[in-house]
């Protein structure tokens, strides 16, 4: 059963243990090379490509964590000053959360194949009510409202094979008429989750779709005609296989139609948005996986038209993957070095971007960037929701952990943040799907 809350993490004492004070430090090289241990609010990384060990120092581990309830009053913990809510829990399987423009919130509830939509007040946590708006869905994820701007007509939902749009008129809480086909033939399989989202101007729908294997182990034979015929289409017919038209943002008319490359070589981007200074496209990346613990880092970028991120054949930068060596020596210096660079295995599911005027005046237009967690790092480390510094609209390279405390011990966590929206009040929204469960985050001076 769906539970939803309205409970605080304030008590007649003043803030509980969701609270953490940290110093302004700045970790670099491998000293911001974390855990879980290590995370707390406030500790700030600042990662670049020359701290890349090479690979293979480190075993590949295998290391998953257990799946634990959460505990009785656990909190996440936030720095001084935030608060967190419990919204709802209990939820079977939230992913991408996402606002629509008169408040109420959407959630793709991707194992159960539906789309919840919580009411939500502004100011408040409890939701006056819950409601399925679609179901008989197939693994959805990304949610995008068209067009942009205060009055949409169309909900757009990201299935694992096919993107869908529903008929919307504000305030509905079911969808008012069947599914229209919008793109089929997505391909679909190991990375599912097909997020998406439309550019300012409403002109141009951007889709995510992952690769199907770690490094292209299924390749068949390798891809010939250089990076322009590799951007220009892929021209790779049945020789790339499972591989084609994936690691890429692929990019549509809102209708569907005139479906082209917009970028590639970007492994798996789990979660996408657009930046609302400056009007890029952004999104976060898991890298590949079995190189050792720190190796490659996974990240955020802003995504370039016509622009290759490297996989399979190299990462963050020039950095050749000693699986497939001398495999592409065309693209030797090619791949784009991605803009922020996050600890090996965090596994970052998405991205929003903060706008609103609730937090304090230094965290308007940084991000916020959910990390689901590690599996194939010896000590864990992820599980957390991280803020990104940006300054005058570019990035710095620096994040910060802002909200902590899922892990439970060195073999269970309780929480793994997947969903990340802001509200129209200012507030921050997260979702978790290990128990299922929806925060919100406010501030107060």
């Amino acid at each position: 059963m769906l539970k939803h809350f309205g409970i605080a993490a304030v008590s007649m004492g003043g803030l509980l243990s969701g609270a953490v004070y940290a110093g302004d430090q700045v970790l670099t090289g491998k000293a911001a090379f974390g855990d879980w241990q290590a995370d707390a609010p406030g500790v700030t990384r600042h990662i670049t490509a020359a701290d890349l060990e090479a690979p293979f120092v480190t075993p590949s581990a295998s290391n998953a964590p257990g799946g634990a309830p959460m505990p009785p009053g656990a909190l996440p913990k936030l720095p001084a000053g935030f608060t967190a809510e419990l919204v709802a829990t209990d939820i079977p399987n939230p992913r991408v959360i996402r606002f629509a423009p008169n408040g109420d919130l959407f959630v793709a509830d991707s194992g159960s194949n539906l789309v919840r939509v919580y009411r939500i007040v502004p100011g408040r946590a409890r939701p006056t009510s819950v409601s399925i708006f679609a179901k008989g869905l197939d693994q959805p994820y990304g949610i995008a409202f068209y067009p942009p701007g205060p009055n949409p007509q169309w909900v757009y939902v990201g299935n694992a094979s096919t993107i869908v749009r529903f008929p919307y008129k504000a305030g509905d809480l079911q969808a008012t008429g069947k599914p229209e086909l919008i793109a089929d033939n997505i391909p679909s399989g190991h990375h599912w989750t097909r997020d998406l989202t439309f550019s300012p101007d409403g002109k141009i729908l951007y889709l995510a779709v992952g690769s199907d294997s770690n490094v292209a182990e299924g390749m068949t034979k390798l891809p010939e005609g250089g990076l322009d015929a590799w951007i220009a289409g892929h021209v790779l017919g049945a020789t790339w296989g499972d591989e084609d038209r994936r690691a890429d943002v692929l990019a549509f008319d809102p209708d569907g139609k005139n479906e082209r490359i917009m970028a590639t070589g970007i492994r798996n981007c789990a979660g996408l948005t657009v930046q609302p200074e400056t009007s890029d496209l952004w999104c976060v990346v898991n890298e590949r996986d079995e190189l050792g613990d720190n190796v490659p880092f996974d990240y955020a970028t802003h995504v370039a038209q016509d622009a290759y991120y490297g996989w399979p054949w190299y990462y963050i930068g020039n950095h050749e993957d000693p699986r497939l060596p001398g495999a592409r020596p065309d693209l030797a210096g090619k791949a784009t070095v991605p803009d922020v660079l996050f600890q090996t295995h965090s596994a970052p599911l998405n991205i929003a971007f903060y706008e609103g005027g609730q937090f304090p005046a230094e965290y308007k237009g940084d991000a916020f960037v959910t990390m689901h967690g590690s599996w194939n790092r010896d000590t864990r480390t992820g599980y957390k929701v991280v803020r990104l510094k940006f300054d005058h609209g570019k990035p710095t390279g620096e994040y910060q952990d802002f909200m902590t405390g899922f892990v439970v011990d060195k073999s269970n966590v309780w929480g793994r943040p997947v969903g990340v929206a802001v509200a129209s009040d200012g507030s921050l929204f997260i979702g978790e799907d290990n128990s299922g469960t929806i925060w919100r985050v406010s501030y107060q001076k």
